[in-house]
């Protein structure tokens, strides 16, 4: 058992990781810190766990009580909390910001599909961005392979709890109902990230990446759409794909088209290959605040425990 602190409870991320943690077997939940909601019952915040539990925000924690820190924060928070608090010498991390994502400080990346076993042994995980890792789990066979030699383009709509928890113009469901947009085209942040992780994998690895993400008109999902020119053919492609991940508890290769319903409300990423031409297309799926966020962030906290890799998450899908 291991007894866990969650540090900026009242977002959408920490929702979903207490609706994990909650059911997990072998996880005690010692503190939900939220300074904005101290001493409000968990649920009046995250209304899904009426019924579930009796926590209570705290105002103040104890790092020296607990053995796994949970860090969801936004981005940059990371960096100041540590500089306002002494992190205990046998303490692990799993943080959801972005801050530590270029393994800095000791930190480890959390994409478990290209790092398992260094997870296995470490105490401090970044844990990837929901489009960096719907992005990746894309190009990760290629690159083991070697095989990304050309630019790559992507295409990804994600769903609106990607924005977060707190309202803003293009959250709001007068703006967002039945509406579609491009926001940070070739720009996006988690772009460092997949390149970082590619460039691990395929050393020589120096392709152009455009990636052009989009506003979609759904609370959550990623569905991604990536290609490139390659002379594999779709069968071959196919084998280095399934290969790769025959050994991922979550990560699926399907022999027929993909869609996003696969994988709302679970930790899975799903993945599809078409070959036209010269063209290797893959979409990939993933849930946003799941497999994009905290299921993975469960998934990097039983690989650092030694726990079961699924413990925990095997969830049902929407399906409807």
């Amino acid at each position: 058992m291991a007894k866990v602190g969650i540090i900026g409870g009242a977002g959408y991320t920490a929702g979903e990781l207490l609706r994990l943690l909650i059911n997990h077997p072998e996880a005690e939940i010692v503190f939900v810190h939220s300074s904005s909601n101290a001493g409000k019952p968990v649920s009046e915040i995250h209304e899904g766990l009426i019924g579930d539990t009796d926590l209570r925000f705290a105002e103040t924690f104890d790092l020296s009580a607990i053995d796994v820190l949970f860090l969801c924060q936004g981005h940059g928070f990371s960096r100041k909390f540590w500089e306002e608090n002494e992190m205990p010498a046998n303490l692990k991390i799993v943080d959801l910001a972005q801050d530590y994502r270029d393994e800095s400080c000791g930190y480890i990346y959390g994409l478990p599909e290209a790092k398992r076993e260094t997870i296995r042994k470490a105490a401090k995980v970044a844990n990837p961005g929901c489009f960096a890792t719907a992005l990746q789990l894309a190009l990760l066979p290629l690159a083991a392979a070697g095989k990304i030699d050309s630019e790559v383009h992507v295409t990804a709509v994600t769903g609106s709890t990607g924005a977060g928890v707190k309202p803003g113009a293009t959250t709001h469901f007068s703006w967002r109902n039945d509406n579609l947009s491009v926001y940070k085209a070739f720009g996006h942040q988690h772009l460092a990230e997949i390149r970082q992780t590619l460039s691990q994998l395929q050393p020589d690895f120096n392709a152009e990446i455009s990636f052009v993400p989009v506003r979609g008109d759904f609370p959550r999902g990623i569905f991604a759409m990536s290609y490139i020119d390659t002379d594999l053919t779709i069968e071959e492609a196919t084998a280095i794909y399934k290969n790769f991940y025959a050994d991922a508890p979550f990560t699926h290769v399907s022999d027929r088209p993909i869609d996003l319903k696969q994988v709302v409300n679970t930790n899975k990423a799903v993945i599809s290959l078409e070959k036209h031409g010269k063209k290797l297309l893959i979409l990939s799926a993933i849930d946003n605040l799941l497999k994009g966020a905290s299921g993975q962030a469960v998934q990097n906290f039983n690989l650092i425990c030694g726990f079961p890799e699924d413990m925990g998450l095997r969830l049902k899908p929407s399906a409807f």
